[in-house]
């Protein structure tokens, strides 16, 4: 070996000697940076055990139902989210035990799938609510929701109600079932609430979406509790977020009309900060629920910790793959990094300026792991060279003669333990012991996710030249899509089976009288009442069965509350094992099943029934004070003449809710009228009544419509006289 390349190499283990003296350094100062939120942490939770939770119970959720239900509106922005959007409106209305919230959907015009699979969910779920923005998609996630809001603001107007919280959701996540309660029963001394959010683990390899798994659960399990009890600021995490009606008002003032920066890529980021600085409350709130059977559901494994895995808060995939990881990333990066130090600056608060370098330093210290990593890697293959080739030339370890750099690395050997250790309880309380364990290696995967997404990041700020013209960067959900078949109308149905002709159904709807096209076609005696329901569940995909209200067992009807019962239009039928079966004579939707299921704690399903027997069911099982004498007059006859099938079918065909005639009149919209059936009491008022107190209708149109009902009942009352 040449003297020169003896020499260059001496040089090249000296300049790594100074390197890693460098870097050493600045990973111990990173690592005091940790070390300090550590010790808070759990300094605070020993205080919290021994001095707060021995004087006083820890709550449960019991205090959460205590709380009456105030109006909730859900923002969902969707950008090409086929499938996904019907997925969560599904989920959220079996699962979530709050039944006082609407979902408004954000789509484009140019998104025309998304649009069309948004109109089938609200076909099914009439609280959820198609928004189109005003520009064509892709905009940023912050012009999305600004438009949400118009949406809801004008919903509110016509709804007759106030939006006690704003909640942001992607279409992606899963809602814990306690979730809006949390938020009611903290509304409106809150004027931010944000809760946990915990990504689904992958399979043990997947080391992309598994490092989404440790940092969410070290930051959402410690740091951000630190930071809240330090600062009295949150960071929103852009899901799992209630803003106060107060803090939408606020945003909306400082915005001329427009709550969200357009221009920022984390605009939920910014709003945290926005709110401390006009005084707001905000609050990190983990709680933690003590019934599994309200808590989100998911595998128990070892090590893991029934405070941390029943805690409220929101489930979703992230990206799988490396781009999209990447992309992801260096999104957050722009946003919080280089526009949040251009829009906020630093604050004059020294404790909040702490926790802006925290969410700064990332661009720093990324380059700094990826360094030290780049440099162990040198290290390792210096040693292994000396193993395999035991007789080659030795250098000098770049370790001796050098106490400094001895401490530094034990020193940083021992912070390092206690960073693998900290990432691990963390994820080991929610995921298991086995997720814990892999978050160790995890830790180097992330430090080259987060390096090339810096990388990222710092490029596209350098070529747009200023970072608040970097284009929003939208994570692909990896849900599939699931496209909804198109519905044949009820009419060519109805033709193509030979029951009417084209021109008595031309007939029926360009009748002068608004009915439905159904009731329409009874009433003229051009259809049966088991030909129209047998046709009307083959489009909805739903089961029918023959009805006869007067021969229901007592003891059935007693298993179904009047107030329910009533409210919903439903009468129990029939019971399977534990299921109880509903007969309606128009389609449940999903959210008031799920509210009627968690009320009376079983299952329930609902099928239809032919016109008008729910009605006179609900009639003569359920009388309400308000029933005239004509009215028990005909269902007594009814009763006496129970087996006459023809009788039942004739006066069937004149029975009417009021509900129903207002909303096919046109009187009053679907949605405005299940938003105000909501809070309805059939105990303590007509729904005429409570209409006009809603300020949903006029005591004119209440007239007009109870002059309609009038009608059509005078004809049953006729029919029943007859045989009486």
């Amino acid at each position: 070996m040449s003297l020169a390349f003896i020499d260059f190499l001496t040089y090249v283990l000296f300049g790594l000697k100074i390197l890693a003296i460098v870097l050493a350094s600045l990973m111990f100062l990173l690592g005091l940076d940790d070390l300090f939120i550590d010790l808070c942490y759990w300094t605070r939770k020993l205080y919290r055990r021994f001095r707060i939770y021995d004087k006083y119970q820890r709550a449960d959720e019991k205090r959460l139902f205590e709380v009456p239900e105030k109006p909730l509106a859900i923002m969902v922005p969707a950008w090409n989210e086929v499938g996904v959007v019907g997925e969560m409106a599904r989920l959220a209305a079996s699962t979530i035990d709050y039944e006082n919230y609407q979902i408004f959907v954000g789509t484009y015009p140019n998104d025309p799938q998304t649009q069309a699979d948004v109109d089938a969910v609200c076909l099914h779920y009439p609280n959820v609510h198609k928004v189109v923005c005003a520009r064509p998609g892709p905009t940023s996630k912050a012009d999305c929701l600004n438009n949400i809001i118009d949406a809801i603001l004008r919903f509110q107007e016509d709804a007759r109600i106030e939006f006690a919280g704003f909640i942001l959701h992607d279409a992606e996540d899963v809602i814990s079932p306690m979730e809006l309660r949390l938020f009611n029963y903290l509304l409106p001394n809150k004027d931010m609430i944000q809760i946990p959010v915990y990504p689904y683990a992958p399979e043990w390899k997947g080391f992309t979406a598994g490092h989404y798994v440790d940092e969410f659960a070290e930051n959402h399990g410690k740091d951000v509790i630190v930071r809240e009890a330090l600062t009295g600021q949150v960071p929103s995490a852009g899901v799992g977020t209630c803003f106060s009606r107060r803090a939408i008002s606020a945003l909306l003032e400082d915005g001329d009309g427009i709550a969200f920066d357009v221009q920022s890529l984390t605009e939920d980021y910014d709003i945290g900060f926005r709110l401390k600085q006009k005084g707001m409350k905000c609050i990190f709130a983990r709680y933690s629920i003590t019934d599994p059977a309200l808590a989100l559901k998911h595998e128990w494994r070892p090590g893991m910790s029934r405070a941390f895995a029943q805690v409220i808060c929101v489930r979703e995939h992230f990206p799988r793959d490396w781009q999209h990881a990447i992309r992801q990333k260096s999104r957050w990066i722009v946003g919080i990094v280089f526009q949040g130090t251009s829009n906020l600056g630093w604050s004059r608060t020294g404790a909040l300026n702490y926790f802006l370098w925290r969410d700064r330093r990332g661009l720093f210290a990324y380059l700094l792991s990826f360094l030290v990593n780049l440099l162990l890697l040198v290290l390792l293959a210096m040693w292994l060279v000396t193993v395999i080739a035991p007789e080659s030339w030795r250098f000098m370890s770049i370790l001796s003669d050098s106490r400094l750099l001895s401490a530094l690395l034990w020193l940083n050997g021992l912070m390092l333990a206690n960073r693998l250790f900290q990432r691990g309880w963390f994820v080991t309380r929610y995921y298991g012991i086995f997720e814990g364990l892999l978050s160790a290696p995890r830790m180097m995967w992330s430090n080259f996710v987060n390096f090339f997404a810096n990388l990222r990041a710092l490029r596209q700020v350098m070529e747009m030249g200023d970072s608040r013209r970097v284009a929003w960067d939208k994570t692909t959900h990896e849900f599939p899509a699931l496209t909804s078949p198109a519905r044949t109308p009820l009419g060519h149905r109805l033709v193509e089976k030979g029951y009417i002709t084209e021109a008595q159904l031309e007939q029926a709807i360009t009748s002068p009288v608004r009915r439905r096209l159904g009731r329409e076609l009874l009433l003229r005696g051009w259809l049966t009442s088991e030909q129209l329901v047998q046709t009307l569940a083959e489009q909805l995909d739903l089961p029918w069965a023959p009805l006869n209200p007067f021969k229901l067992d007592p003891q059935l009807i007693a298993k179904l509350p009047r107030r329910l019962a009533t409210h919903y239009g439903v009468l129990p039928v029939e019971e399977d094992g534990d299921t109880l079966i509903l007969a309606s004579e128009s389609p449940v939707s999903q959210v008031s099943l799920g509210v009627i299921s968690r009320q009376l704690k079983r299952p329930v399903r609902c099928r239809l029934a032919p016109q008008g027997r729910v009605t006179l069911g609900l009639r003569h099982h359920y009388p309400s004070p308000w029933q005239k004498d004509e009215t028990r007059d005909m269902l007594a006859v009814l009763e006496r003449h129970q087996d006459d099938a023809d009788l039942l079918d004739r006066v069937s065909k004149h029975q009417v809710m009021l509900g129903a005639l207002l909303q096919v009149r046109g009187m009053v919209p679907v949605t405005l009228f299940n938003q105000a059936l909501i809070d309805f009491d059939p105990e303590r008022h007509s729904l005429g009544d409570h209409l006009i107190a809603r300020g949903i209708i006029t005591e004119e149109v209440l007239q007009q419509a109870l002059e309609e009902q009038a009608s059509e009942q005078q004809a049953a009352y006729d029919l029943t006289r007859e045989v009486a």
